[in-house]
């Protein structure tokens, strides 16, 4: 199996503040992967260091050429304020393809499709004129989910996605998760503080520790 990400020898953290050192793992295509932790050891710095969001301190990120052809779907953990963004569902999930315009000023006809398929498939083509902000909690992370899907075909990087949610939701929407793992093959990076997420559906697992981070495969 190819690799889609390697991380080699990384120092994560900030300013002065180091979080962890030494961090190596490499991801396989349509593997899923969660990464686990306390508050503070480094799990979304990781995610913003992979996503060249933040540099690391030391060591290297390397995505394959594929995923960076196809580019990396994200789903951040939301505020107060992005909770309350006043445009429709289908302008959200639309924004998702930004990356693929280039200059040009409006979205053209596939792109259009491909949202449209995004929300089909994350069973949301009939919220696609409301308002975002009048959603559930469930129901924003469907549409920011099928936003992510319009800019990846390959790789979706999750920060905390059944945050908040009921236990109700909180699993259909592992299970659409998992879904896009086992049928469409899509590689998944999720941080979770859900201690079963790892043994319930991923393939390996990486661990933060206040001193120790290790790698560990699953399934």
């Amino acid at each position: 199996m190819s690799a889609i990400l390697t991380c080699s020898n990384l120092t994560l953290g900030y300013e002065n503040i180091t979080l962890a050192t030494d961090v190596s793992f490499e991801i396989g295509e349509g593997e899923y992967w969660c990464i686990t932790g306390e508050n503070g050891t480094g799990k979304t710095t990781l995610m913003k260091t992979i996503l060249g969001l933040t540099k690391p301190l030391a060591g290297s990120v390397k995505w394959s050429d594929e995923a960076v052809k196809s580019g990396v779907g994200y789903l951040p953990q939301q505020t107060a304020v992005q909770r309350d963004f006043p445009a429709s569902v289908t302008e959200v999930v639309l924004s998702g393809c930004q990356g693929r315009m280039g200059f040009r000023p409006f979205y053209n006809a596939q792109e259009k499709e491909r949202a449209a398929l995004n929300m089909e498939r994350m069973g949301i083509s009939d919220l696609s004129r409301r308002c975002y902000r009048e959603l559930s909690g469930g129901q924003q992370q469907r549409v920011l989910l099928a936003r992510a899907l319009c800019a990846t075909g390959k790789v979706l990087v999750l920060d905390e996605p059944v945050a908040s949610l009921d236990p109700k939701v909180t699993e259909e929407m592992y299970e659409l998760i998992s879904s896009l793992n086992r049928e469409d093959g899509i590689t998944i990076i999720m941080v979770t503080h859900d201690p079963d997420a790892p043994a319930r559906f991923a393939t390996n697992e990486l661990r933060f520790g206040q001193e120790v981070t290790c790698s560990c495969q699953l399934k």
